[in-house]
Parts: C-alpha cells; sequence; structure tokens
C-alpha cells in the first residue's frame, strides 16, 4: 500500500528567534527513516510552496485492525506513526535536526483504513506551520491531519 503525505502551508526557510525559540535558517523537511535520524526522504526546502512524499508500508490485519509498516514506519503496533523531521542545511551540505513533527496513524478513523487497505493508497492532508509560524512538531492527529482514501 501506499502513503502518500501532501503538504501545505510550509513555514519558510528561516524562522526568527522568540524566548522559547531559538531560530534557524535554511530550514528543509523530510521524513525520517525508521531507527536513523539522520537519513531523510525527500528534502523540501521550508519556503516550498507544497511537499509530497510517497511511502511504501504493508498492511496487516490484527485483532485490533490493521498494522502498518515500512522502512519509514515508526513505533510500535498500536501506536504507529510517521516522523516529518526539520532541519537545517549548511553551505557545506550538513543537516541538522532541531525538531520533528510525529504524523500519528491512531487517528485514521478505522473506516478509511479499511478503504485505503482496499485500494492501496492512503493520503495524508496536513498544514506544516504551527499557530506561531513555526515549523510544525509534536504529536500530529486530526484535525491538523485530514486522513482518506481515495480511489487509484
Amino acid at each position: 500500500m501506499l502513503i502518500r503525505i501532501k503538504a501545505s502551508d510550509l513555514p519558510g526557510r528561516e524562522c526568527g528567534q522568540t524566548p522559547d525559540f531559538p531560530g534557524y535558517r535554511n530550514i528543509h523537511v523530510g521524513v525520517q527513516r525508521r531507527d536513523r535520524r539522520d537519513e531523510l526522504l525527500d528534502l523540501h526546502p521550508g519556503d516550498a510552496s507544497s511537499a509530497v512524499w510517497e511511502l511504501e508500508v504493508t498492511a496487516t490485519r490484527r485483532e485490533t485492525g490493521w498494522d502498518l509498516r515500512g522502512p519509514c514506519v515508526q513505533g510500535r503496533p498500536g501506536a504507529r506513526f510517521v516522523y516529518l523531521s526539520w532541519g537545517t542545511v549548511d553551505d557545506a551540505g550538513v543537516r541538522a535536526m532541531f525538531r520533528r513533527a510525529k504524523l500519528s496513524f491512531d487517528g485514521i478513523p478505522a473506516t478509511v483504513l479499511d478503504a485505503a487497505v482496499g485500494n492501496d493508497l492512503l493520503v495524508a492532508r496536513l498544514g506544516l506551520t504551527d499557530s506561531r509560524g513555526h515549523p510544525l512538531c509534536a504529536a500530529v492527529r486530526p484535525p491538523l491531519v485530514e486522513w482518506s482514501a481515495p480511489t487509484v
């Protein structure tokens, strides 16, 4: 099955310093590989108009529902998620992560997940700027993300 993450409203390449935020320059976002914090899939600049990631996953039926697994899926059964990792890129191309958004699968309605498994496509739509204008972080569940299962 394919998970397509469609992101909009990126925060920009620079986020200024505030009393509780150190500020960053040349911001990028990508999907983190499982257990490999520094391996990011499809890095997008923070000022892109949108970002799309496509992740291959395997859906296995369990007593408690569907379990999604793949190279970028983190967590234990029942608590799976994908990290969208925010970082800076310096002039030499070296990346340094400073925060992550945890796109949690436990917020996917069961009917949507059933339909997605049936048609091999699950879509997540979300904005990537938080209420303060910074890169979105922490656990991301509805209503911050909209899950759907469009037909292919």
